[in-house]
């Protein structure tokens, strides 16, 4: 489905999953703001050739009136957006970077979990052996080691200024058993703060090569994959501190496609849906 008299100058390019993991790309207008006259383009499938061709029916003169598109390092995405808008500078989504900082913690985290899994099993093999029962040591905040890093999940993901007392507490431990996890930390947050603290292009280039270095200097694999990942991006993502353009807008459309699913129970008949999605967004 296509509507180009909903065309503008900044767009996001998204997919979403309507029913049964049954993906479809849509392409929004950032001046609509997810409400009336958001949707330019609604394409089953992700495959960009089939998009390609789809959007070639929106008038040339239309197309090369797009300045700006928002979209995350899916080459496809980038292919779709390349071909059909040729006169967009693509930005990468600043949150689908810190995502993938964030993953990198995480994996590190689950890494010394399981390690810690395997070790308590080992303990109460040992004291069954023994006919002993065995009981876990606990941490200060009362946490076994185990469940220290299963409950530090959630503040991994945040900034520590917004870290509960318990958070703090917890953290604290963390970091003085696994120091590995507290450099991890710091590089996702130091991250963040580039993103959310430069609005220059030249000072955003300076201060991603100064993280690069720190990320060389760390060791760490998974993060050296990621920047390897914002080096073959780089361009698209630097472009993002020239207006501090994000897909915000495309990932809240795309949560009113799944409240609005869920308030039909699911999508047993897709074309009704997507009658009724067009009627209040196109």
């Amino acid at each position: 489905m296509l509507f180009p008299e909903n065309i503008g100058k900044h767009l996001s390019i998204d997919e979403t999953a309507l029913s049964n993991g049954e993906l479809y790309t849509i392409v929004t207008n950032k001046i609509a703001k997810g409400k009336k006259g958001a949707i330019v383009a609604m394409i089953k499938g992700t495959k960009a050739e089939t998009i390609i061709k789809i959007l070639s029916k929106i008038p040339v003169k239309k197309r090369n009136k797009v300045e700006e598109v928002t979209l995350d390092m899916a080459a496809n995405m980038g292919l779709i957006v390349k071909r059909s808008f040729i006169n967009a500078v693509r930005v990468i989504d600043r949150f689908h970077v810190q995502k993938l900082a964030s993953e990198a913690v995480q994996e590190i985290r689950i890494k010394h979990r399981w390690d810690a899994i395997d070790k308590e099993n080992d303990a109460i093999e040992y004291a069954r052996n023994k006919g002993k029962s065995y009981i876990a040591d606990t941490l200060n905040n009362g946490d076994s080691l185990k469940q220290l890093l299963a409950r530090s999940r959630y503040l991994l993901f945040k900034n520590q200024s917004k870290w509960t007392h318990s958070q703090s507490k917890r953290a604290e431990i963390l970091f003085s058993i696994y120091p590995d996890m507290k450099k991890a930390y710091d590089l996702a947050q130091n991250l963040s703060w580039i993103f959310e603290n430069t609005k220059d292009k030249t000072v955003g280039l300076t201060r991603l090569a100064h993280w690069y270095e720190k990320v060389r200097q760390s060791g760490f694999k998974s993060f050296n994959s990621i920047a390897r990942t914002m080096s073959i991006h780089y361009q698209g993502i630097l472009s993002y501190f020239d207006n501090r353009s994000t897909n915000a807008s495309a990932e809240s459309f795309n949560a009113k496609i799944k409240a609005f699913r869920e308030q039909f129970r699911g999508v047993r008949n897709i074309p009704f849906f997507l009658f009724r999605l067009t009627n209040i967004f196109a």
